[in-house]
């Protein structure tokens, strides 16, 4: 007996069916989910101000007076008699050279000064005794003039022997070496019984701390831009003998005194291309030393039209800085800048930005460019773990 299969078209049919239901049901639910809500972010809008220009610089301390000591005369080092990497004063002793070769030669100039005087006394009694007899014709004209001119000798030699003296005097002061100012002294380079040459042999060095100098030298970029600023009336400018100085040590602390401009140089250093400035200051303490290297920030001068935002709201990228700007679609804008200082926990915005414009402080991790947003006045509170730190824009 043979089967016959039928072909069953209700089965075809229901499963056809099936299939465009679950495809009509699929359309309709999505069509039905709601769209995807617009982010919102915090923003502060730009505001222009005027604020202190102060640039930095690194500069380094250097004593306000370096005397160096060297022998008046030749002669025989005796005696060092101060102590090494001190402080001293004004007239403290400082070397000793043997005194005995040069009191004999000012006992010498003395005797010789004795013999001078003399030597006028004889000449002045000779011219007294031969005037007279110049009248009577006693003496010759001759005689009278020779007179003359050995009493003229005589006060020459006398003047000669006093020079000597003073001379003599004058090393044998010198023997005795002191310091010609108050400061910090090095130590010793030569020792008793050395043969030091006069003027030749440099003894030590005394350094005078207070006030102290600090030496910047300004790049000459930065000096050409500070003149275009100047000129477009972008920064006001005191003049340059009017800047302080604020000095910041190497481990962070802020110097309690400020400074005074007190030396511009008038030309360039060729081998840096920069300008040396020198600020003085009070430095009481000890707390600058010669060589030590500072921070040294320049007041006096403001920017006017001044841009500051939050230091998280800007961004660094390939191309360099760049913040998120709201446009007038409220929608997202990345905008290039050049952030030149940091003030507090802001930076100040040179170039990208201007009044009125809307830059995103929070929410940066849920937007993009070109992307819909709604904008709201930043509180200005902690941000959230999950807020990335923005990173520090590099010059």
């Amino acid at each position: 007996m043979q089967i016959v299969r039928r072909p069953v078209p209700h089965l075809s049919f229901c499963f056809v069916f099936a299939v465009m239901i679950m495809s009509t049901a699929c359309k309709e639910e999505a069509g039905s989910m709601p769209a995807p809500p617009v982010a919102q972010v915090e923003v502060v809008t730009v505001q222009t101000q005027t604020v202190p220009d102060e640039p930095e610089f690194i500069g380094q301390a250097e004593a306000s007076r370096p005397v160096e000591i060297r022998s008046q005369v030749t002669g025989l080092l005796k005696a060092v008699l101060y102590p090494e990497g001190r402080d001293v004063k004004k007239g403290d002793r400082l070397y000793q050279i043997d005194p005995v070769p040069f009191k004999a030669v000012a006992a010498s100039a003395k005797a010789k000064i004795a013999q001078a005087e003399a030597r006028v006394v004889q000449a002045k009694q000779n011219l007294a005794r031969v005037k007279p007899l110049l009248a009577e014709q006693a003496v010759s004209q001759k005689d009278v003039d020779d007179a003359v001119a050995e009493e003229l000798s005589a006060h020459a030699a006398l003047a000669g022997a006093q020079a000597d003296l003073m001379k003599a005097q004058f090393d044998l002061d010198n023997t005795l070496i002191t310091a010609p100012i108050t400061g910090l002294i090095e130590r010793s380079r030569y020792y008793e019984g050395r043969l030091v040459s006069a003027q030749t042999d440099l003894l030590t060095t005394i350094h005078r701390v207070d006030p102290m100098y600090v030496v910047v030298n300004v790049p000459e970029t930065f000096i050409l831009k500070r003149r275009r600023d100047i000129e477009a009336k972008r920064i006001t400018h005191p003049g340059v003998y009017q800047l302080r100085g604020r000095l910041t040590l190497m481990d962070g602390t802020v110097y309690p005194q400020e400074g005074v401009l007190d030396l511009l140089e008038p030309g360039l250093r060729t081998e840096t291309s920069s300008r040396q400035t020198r600020i003085t200051f009070p430095n009481p303490t000890r707390t600058l030393l010669p060589g030590q290297f500072v921070k040294v920030r320049f007041t006096g001068d403001t920017k006017t039209d001044a841009i500051l935002v939050p230091q998280r709201a800007v961004l660094q990228g390939p191309q360099g800085p760049f913040v998120f700007v709201i446009d007038q679609d409220e929608k997202v804008q990345i905008r290039g800048v050049v952030a030149s200082d940091w003030r507090g926990d802001q930076w100040l915005i040179d170039t990208g930005l201007k009044q009125g414009d809307r830059v995103v402080v929070n929410g940066m991790m849920k937007i993009g460019p070109g992307a819909p947003v709604k904008a709201v006045p930043w509180s200005q509170t902690k941000p959230s773990a999950t807020e990335s730190t923005p990173a520090i824009p590099q010059s």
